[in-house]
């Protein structure tokens, strides 16, 4: 389902850069934006995207030299920013990306630039990984006037910033807070479709029950989720719709579900025994460990174009979030009213994304 694409008319001047380009949210923007027509795509990233239709840019965000002589000659009328780094604690996560998104706006102070679309997450809610819901969390489902946490946050450095390049360079903005993404990217380092699509796989060569690695909270709670392709729809519409500009946004499927219903339903489409939370959590880096060698041979054996387990499954990310002790899912009241009507059903979103990754010999 495909979402309005905001104010009408085709502007053949609407230059798009795209900050992260090769993962899962600024490949869909890359994919949407050429079939939208109307638009010229520029795509940064540090390696291009091999059968990308836009135009690659290579830099490096923490190099403002490196960045100014790469853009120098471009002129973007609307930016897509959806590159993150981790670090090894938050505040070097502060540094690295608060940065990033500084260096880049920095570099593009001389281009005609309309709206920055920022891409951030649910950790506006939940705080960063290493005090992950430990603090005072606000309840369910997570509404975009609720105050910041009282801990460093690199989603909060990283809008201090866009709002201070807005107020000098005179730009739109919104920022969008995608709960956990799944889409199409390989090498990616929070990608749960792709991970447990690996799982899968794994399970099934060596004849084992498809396991649910989280907590009991996260089997028996209500969640949701955002397809990379809806976020994709949800980033586009409001840096093309006037009325839509100057906010902050939460962005969820719009459906709701309990993760004991989705796991034999992912198992079945793998031909597996799903076996659910019993007793405690067991997570996919104990489960998956030592893998790496019968990834290759399975890749080997069918022809997968990745044999590096590492690019093709982040164990770490998906025992974090289905780790959770507390439940996790999102409002989308304020995108409705301004009118944004996309939608998609997350069960959906995993079979279609799992066709899709069959078909590219990513997955068996």
């Amino acid at each position: 389902m495909t979402s309005p694409a905001g104010d009408s008319g085709v502007n053949q001047d609407r230059v798009a850069l795209v900050v992260g380009a090769s993962g899962i949210a600024g490949s869909a923007i890359v994919e949407q934006l050429n079939q939208n027509g109307g638009w010229t795509v520029l795509a940064l990233s540090r390696n291009p995207v091999a059968g990308s239709p836009a135009r690659h840019i290579s830099a490096d965000l923490l190099s403002p030299d490196g960045l100014a002589a790469s853009l120098r000659d471009e002129m973007p009328t609307h930016v897509f920013f959806t590159a993150w780094a981790r670090q090894e604690t938050e505040q070097q996560n502060i540094n690295v990306n608060a940065a990033m998104l500084r260096n880049l706006l920095g570099a593009l102070d001389h281009a005609p630039v309309e709206h920055v679309a920022l891409m951030t997450g649910l950790k506006h809610y939940l705080g960063p990984f290493e005090s992950y819901g430990a603090g005072p969390i606000p309840d369910t489902p997570f509404h975009e006037e609720e105050p910041r946490l009282p801990a460093p946050n690199f989603y909060y450095a990283q809008e201090d910033e866009l709002w201070a390049a807005a107020e000098r360079q005179g730009f739109r903005w919104s920022v969008h807070r995608s709960h956990t993404v799944i889409g199409h990217a390989v090498g990616n380092a929070m990608n749960m479709g792709l991970t447990l699509a690996a799982q899968a796989t794994l399970c099934k060569e060596l004849g084992k029950p498809f396991v649910f690695p989280g907590s009991e909270t996260q089997w028996n709670s209500l969640t949701d989720m955002t397809d990379g392709e809806l976020l994709a729809e949800h980033m586009i519409w409001a840096a093309t719709t006037e009325t839509a500009c100057n906010q902050a946004y939460n962005v969820v499927n719009g459906d709701v579900f309990r993760w004991r219903w989705m796991w034999p339903k992912l198992a079945a489409y793998f031909g597996l025994k799903a076996e659910g939370f019993e007793g405690s959590s067991r997570p996919l880096e104990e489960q998956m460990h030592g893998m790496d060698e019968l990834w290759s041979k399975i890749a080997a054996t069918h022809g997968l174009v990745e044999a590096d387990l590492a690019r093709v499954a982040s164990w770490w990310h998906t025992d974090a979030d289905l780790g959770r002790n507390i439940e996790v899912l999102a409002d989308m009241s304020k995108s409705r009213l301004a009118g944004f009507i996309g939608y998609r059903r997350t069960e959906d979103s995993f079979r279609q994304l799992f066709d899709r990754y069959r078909a590219e010999k990513i997955i068996p």
